[in-house]
């Protein structure tokens, strides 16, 4: 049986001194530090590193809760996982130990309190929902285009000349956006004859009256 170590910086706390000199005296030989506070696991490496490197028997021990989890679900979730491998866990703040009886009760009533805030969440944005509709709005982000826009975009993408960059500037969209209007290019019959070549005029009048701001 091994004991690793994790420790993270927190936003307040950036010095990792406090962590591993606890971490050290609690047993742990090798300590994975993670040295920026990262919102994600995928900004977490030496978090995965460290979950990769953990054998069945191995225990992982950590300074406090928080520095292994970013919120209650992620840290229930994590701690399962470890369960099902056979790992153990310790947290020497708050004398958690996973492997003992008090332990398991502790890890099972935050499971308990993970899903009892899922379910708070929930029941408020339904209530949220709710509320608006009653009010007479939707939710969800309002659209960026109008069914008009929308087939003027997709004409637009079809014609090769046409620049993406110059469609994005003049209907004030985003990239994501332009390409979730306009995939494939136009379907036939969506303007009427010349509308097209009117759309590709006004962008190209557009770019060079800003070309020639930019030279004067």
């Amino acid at each position: 049986m091994a004991k690793i170590g994790y420790a993270r910086v927190s936003t307040e706390e950036q010095n990792l001194d406090l962590q591993l000199d606890a971490l050290r005296a609690a047993g742990c030989a090798l300590v994975y530090e993670e040295k920026a506070s990262g919102k994600s696991r995928a900004n977490r490496p030496e978090l995965e590193h460290c979950l990769k490197a953990l054998r069945a028997g191995d225990v992982l021990v950590v300074w406090r809760l928080d520095r292994l989890g970013r919120n209650l679900a992620d840290l229930v979730q994590t701690v399962a996982n470890l369960d099902a491998r056979g790992v153990g866990f310790q947290s020497l703040s708050e004398a958690v130990d996973a492997a003992g009886a008090a332990g398991k009760l502790v890890l099972h009533m935050f499971a308990v309190l993970a899903e009892f805030e899922r379910n708070l969440i929930l029941e408020r944005t339904k209530a949220g929902l709710a509320s608006a509709r009653a009010r007479g709005r939707v939710g969800g982000r309002p659209k960026a285009l109008t069914p008009a826009q929308e087939r003027e975009v997709r004409v637009l993408m079809a014609d090769a000349h046409v620049q993406p960059a110059a469609v994005m500037k003049r209907y004030g969209i985003s990239r994501a956006t332009l390409y979730k209007y306009a995939p494939a290019g136009v379907v036939a019959g969506e303007l009427a004859p010349g509308q097209t070549a009117d759309l590709v005029a006004a962008i190209a009048q557009n770019k060079k009256a800003r070309d020639t701001d930019k030279a004067g």
